[in-house]
């Protein structure tokens, strides 16, 4: 695993446009967004409503941004809604979005009206990396006036929305390569000093410290235990860092970071966090364990939530 600091760019001095411009140059394209993601949305349009929610135009290539919707939508049922792909790298977030919608979103019929954005960041998702062509992080970048054209298109689409969410769940991984590539990035990006952290060998998730809500994420945790491992506490009773609140749960203020989970103001939201590195996980496990939470959440919700909104 490589701990040195990414080469682009003068330690201590963070980007320019030049060192941008040199960062974007050594992406290039390793998979296909369109065979990959789109194909499968395609196939699911004669159980669901398939719309373009935004364009983007990253020259030479132009991404559409689609949703995916519940073609029995009713106004009086609260609304789900499930994103992937934020960090367009975090695979089993995307392909965990698409099967959940292709083999559990009829169960939810009259019952909630689903929304599902499986890939945000489909230029990340072709190159495998957590920025965009400018090298932003979505994740960090769901706040007025975002930089993040992905970002301010998944808000737009949300927008009308707020207020009858009742639960959000944001599909991602933490994978070996965001200390062997992306951390180290971020600190060339902002000019600050590497320091390297440890990679928690498990699924975890992150809970709204603003809203916590235990029973929601333990209900979620003991579903995905039945597929894959839970991430344990390190040494210092933490995981990336943050103190452990529950069994591989923890907290993050997800609305002053800009994080995805906060855009809804769902009284029940969860960013689900897959270890595909694992030598105790396969693909098909990372991608079950999405199903799995995804479910679990709703379930959780439907039963406990009552009315959409944070209560």
């Amino acid at each position: 695993m490589t701990t040195a600091q990414d080469p682009i760019g003068t330690p201590g001095t963070p980007w320019g446009d030049a060192e941008r411009a040199l960062w974007r140059s050594r992406q290039s394209r390793r998979r296909s967004y369109a065979d990959d993601v789109l194909a499968a949305i395609d196939r699911l349009r004669g159980r669901f409503d398939v719309f373009e929610y935004g364009q983007l135009e990253y020259a030479p290539d132009g991404y559409p941004l689609l949703a995916i919707r519940s073609r029995d939508w009713d106004d009086a049922l609260p609304c789900v809604l499930v994103t992937g792909g934020v960090h367009g790298y975090e695979t089993s977030g995307v392909h965990g979005a698409l099967l959940f919608a292709d083999r559990h979103g009829a169960d939810y019929a009259g019952k909630a009206n689903l929304l599902v954005a499986p890939c945000v960041s489909p230029w990340a998702y072709e190159r495998i990396h957590r920025w965009n062509p400018d090298a932003i992080d979505p994740n960090r970048s769901f706040h007025a006036d975002s930089p993040a054209r992905e970002s301010a298109a998944l808000m737009q689409l949300v927008e009308p929305l707020r207020g009858r969410f009742l639960v959000h769940v944001d599909l991602h991984e933490t994978t070996d390569s965001d200390e062997s590539e992306f951390r180290p990035a971020l600190a060339a990006r902002d000019g600050q000093p590497y320091e390297p952290g440890e990679i928690p060998d498990g699924f975890y998730l992150v809970d709204d410290s603003a809203n916590p809500q235990r029973a929601f994420q333990q209900a979620v945790i003991d579903a995905v235990a039945k597929v894959t491992h839970i991430a344990p506490a390190d040494a210092d009773g933490r995981i990336i860092g943050s103190p452990v609140v529950a069994p591989g749960v923890i907290e993050y203020d997800v609305g002053r970071l800009g994080l995805c989970a906060g855009i809804t103001g769902a009284r029940y939201t969860t960013t689900t966090e897959v270890y595909p590195d694992s030598p105790r996980a396969t693909p098909e496990q990372c991608n079950a364990a999405q199903i799995a939470a995804v479910c679990a959440a709703i379930d959780f919700a439907l039963a406990h939530g009552g009315d959409a909104g944070k209560g």
